[in-house]
């Protein structure tokens, strides 16, 4: 191929990943954070053909059809991004775990069913997905990824997390959901920075008492699972500002959760709530409470005084007449469905 040709393609290349930029907090499904096209990793396998030995800090393999990791890889030890998202990858090579400056590893949406101990070697590591595989266990090998930041697991067959995982003192997000959890472990409250923690669709029978000492903690996405109380130390969370609790099996809630200042928004859809606390009407942030389908036949009447609520649903429920103070949220433009 023509020299031309070539630093063509290196020239379009580098530019594509300059312009890929990692979003820092992710927002929304576990599946939200930025991916590129084929066509840059398309691209990549070409320069590797005509020229073996190309190098590069960002390297994007993601939709490529793979089923091994092309070996000529190995030159670029300096990369910081490496991306191979939804391809056929069952194994990672040896030399992957040579990359030691990798900031950002992703490896979601392959056929992995065995991660190596050698993962613990990466540690600059701010993010690594290893979500949508078939992974069934980790390596308790996490205690020297002291950088990461973002951790994907979701959709894999996990029951279990390392204990080491409890030692990442700069976690912020982390994704669970879809596995097979029935329980989590005591350490998840030695994570200080946790800001975000998605655990929905599992098979979670209760929460841990330490889930309160999650001081930084401002979204808790625990729908779908069976659970049937909550912890009365989650009202310690006073940051969190999003408790999604859909699809459990809820039949009370604990007073403590009036000490939850900060909360927004409140979803209990979907449980089989009798009767709610007064203590809620201590929310006063607010804004979205759902309670559709559960077995409600009074409210307390303080809930009609949420200074921010704009939206209440009630619907589903066996309430037979709305308390008139609830007429006071109508009137100054809460949407109240019943």
């Amino acid at each position: 191929m023509p020299n031309a040709r070539r630093a063509r393609l290196t020239l379009w290349y580098s530019a594509a990943q300059t312009n890929f930029q990692r979003r820092d907090i992710p927002e929304g499904n576990d599946m939200n954070h930025q991916h590129t096209t084929s066509e840059r990793g398309q691209a990549l396998l070409e320069l590797l053909r005509i020229q073996p030995d190309y190098v590069s800090v960002h390297l994007n393999l993601d939709g490529c059809r793979l089923t091994t990791l092309p070996d000529q890889l190995r030159y670029s030890t300096g990369a910081q991004v490496f991306s191979a998202y939804d391809n056929r990858l069952e194994a990672l090579p040896d030399w992957l775990w040579t990359f030691r400056q990798l900031a950002t590893l992703n490896l979601s949406a392959n056929e992995l069913s065995y991660l190596p101990a050698e993962i613990g070697q990466l540690g600059s590591l701010e993010m690594l997905d290893l979500g949508h595989n078939r992974l069934e266990r980790l390596p308790d090998v996490f205690s020297g990824l002291s950088k990461l930041a973002f951790l994907y697991l979701s959709n894999n067959r996990l029951s279990q997390l390392p204990a080491s995982l409890g030692l990442l003192e700069s976690l912020e997000y982390l994704n669970i959901t879809d596995n097979a959890f029935a329980e989590l472990p005591a350490w998840i409250g030695t994570l200080p920075r946790l800001a975000e923690f998605r655990l929905y669709n599992n098979n979670l029978q209760a929460l841990p008492e330490q889930l309160g000492e999650l001081v930084c903690l401002r979204e808790l996405h625990a729908m779908n699972n069976v659970l049937e109380t909550l912890p009365a130390s989650l009202g310690q969370c006073v940051r969190l500002e999003k408790l999604m609790l859909q699809g459990n099996r809820l039949t009370a809630l604990p007073d403590e959760l009036a000490g939850l200042t900060a909360l927004t928004d409140l979803d209990l859809r979907f449980n089989a709530l009798t009767e709610l606390p007064a203590a809620l009407a201590s929310l006063h942030q607010l804004r979205f409470l759902d309670l559709r389908a559960n077995a409600l036949t009074d409210l307390p009447e303080a809930l009609a005084f949420l200074p921010n609520l704009e939206k209440l649903d009630l619907r589903w429920n066996r309430l037979t007449l709305l308390p008139a103070a609830f007429r006071r949220l109508q009137e100054r433009g809460c949407t109240v469905y019943t």
